[in-house]
């Protein structure tokens, strides 16, 4: 479907295709731009490892559910998707840009801008790699850093820095392609951590310094932003279900077993436990024997948990940020629903920590029961990538076309 009238209704889904679950937030897009939020869909995924396909004909079946209900919404609904990407081998890498003013009397027009910015998105890039993203930071005139809009001004020398998120083209076009076979079309895809940085975070935490950190099944994503610029983004390999498997192992029982645990009478911090607390798992599953204690669950899910706050240190370190971000850290995803996971990322983070919820003032008619929907932080992804497509629509005047979007995005990213 290409959407061709900017005043015309239209639907617009995201899609956060995860290990565990598939998400999808199904708006209509009203005038152009206001957009309705509709409804939000929870089904399980499969097919995926670490973010990864590894088997397309699970995956597709897994998502033949979910596009039957979107279709249910609008049939037209699945010919504008926004895609998530969030797999390990995103890779983040600063790129400058430099020309020379054009114009005799050396003001700076829309040309000079938009040259400098393809200067700065000519890289070098192996030919499996894709870009993503192409952010930028700041504008650079004759030497004077921070300047946000360089239309207008005068100078000789215009340059610019950014950001460019890259992907594994591979995994990307997997993923667009089981999407594709059930007859939905990808209009672009987003990094993940990025999406849900649109719908959980304010501009004030982005000016002062935050680190978003979304917790998954099998990977966990974060951005570091600051002066209202993106700093730092990554996907690290160890999410949610690294827990899971480590009480599976530890008490030797099922994996649905331990999952039930870790929701229900898990806790991120084994010193608010009572010694004397203990739970009989016959109760959970009855193929199971044993009474076992809550406090050496919570040490297990304290432990892994602490792993991963650990690797999301270093990458804060890695930008040279460590406890220097005032807004502190925000943590959304699925695997944040664990009692004192706030306390103990303030603990290993040595940041001020808190509870993500997606900001839905920017979606129309969202009451009842689908306002608390969307206040899950585990649907942070799902009405993120709404958002970014919105203000990119916004800023391009006019609607993209959804067929082979994606296919222009990665076949322009070999173009120098």
């Amino acid at each position: 479907m290409a959407v061709t009238a900017y005043s015309m209704n239209y639907f617009i889904v995201g899609l956060d295709i995860g290990t565990q679950n598939i998400r999808a937030a199904i708006a209509e897009v009203k005038h152009g731009r206001d957009l309705s939020l509709v409804s939000l869909l929870k089904m399980p995924s499969a097919g995926l490892r670490r973010g990864v396909l590894d088997n397309i004909t699970d995956l597709t079946h897994a998502l033949t559910g979910v596009m039957a209900e979107i279709k249910k919404i609008s049939r037209s609904a699945i010919k504008y998707i926004v895609l998530s990407v969030g797999s390990p081998e995103v890779r983040v890498q600063n790129s400058r840009g430099v020309v020379a003013v054009s114009r005799a009397d050396e003001e700076i027009n829309q040309d000079d801008i938009n040259r400098v910015l393809q200067s700065s998105h000519a890289i070098n890039l192996p030919a499996n790699r894709i870009v993503l993203h192409a952010l930028t930071k700041e504008f650079i005139v004759d030497g004077i850093d921070n300047i946000r809009d360089p239309l207008g001004m005068y100078g000789k020398r215009l340059e610019v820095s950014t950001l460019i998120v890259e992907a594994f083209a591979p995994n990307v076009k997997n993923l667009v392609k089981c999407v594709e076979m059930l007859g939905g079309s990808v209009a672009t895809t987003v990094l993940t951590p990025l999406a849900a940085s649109r719908a959980i975070l304010s501009k004030n935490q982005k000016e002062l310094g935050v680190i978003l950190v979304d917790i998954g099944a099998s990977k966990t994503g974060l951005t570091i932003y600051e002066e209202n610029r993106l700093v730092h983004a990554a996907i690290l390999p160890i999410g949610s279900s690294n827990i899971t498997n480590d009480i599976a192992i530890g008490l030797r029982i099922p994996i649905e077993a331990a999952d039930v645990i870790k929701l229900s009478f898990g806790s991120a911090l084994a010193k608010e436990i009572s010694v004397k607390e203990t739970i009989d798992v016959s109760k959970i599953d009855p193929r199971v024997r044993g009474i076992f204690s809550k406090k050496f669950i919570a040490e297990i899910i304290e432990s892994r948990l602490a792993e991963i706050f650990e690797q999301v240190n270093n990458e804060i370190k890695r930008v040279g940020k460590a406890s220097q971000l005032p807004a502190g850290t925000v943590l959304v995803g699925g695997g944040v629903k664990l009692p004192n996971i706030v306390d103990l990322a303030r603990q290993e983070l040595k940041l001020a920590a808190q509870i993500g919820v997606p900001d839905v003032s920017n979606l129309e008619a969202v009451s009842g029961e689908l306002h608390l929907q969307a206040e899950d932080p585990e649907f942070a992804t799902a009405l993120g990538l709404l958002l970014f497509e919105s203000d990119q629509v916004v800023e391009q005047k006019s609607p993209p076309t959804a067929i082979g979007g994606i296919f222009k995005k990665i076949l322009n990213s070999f173009i120098p």
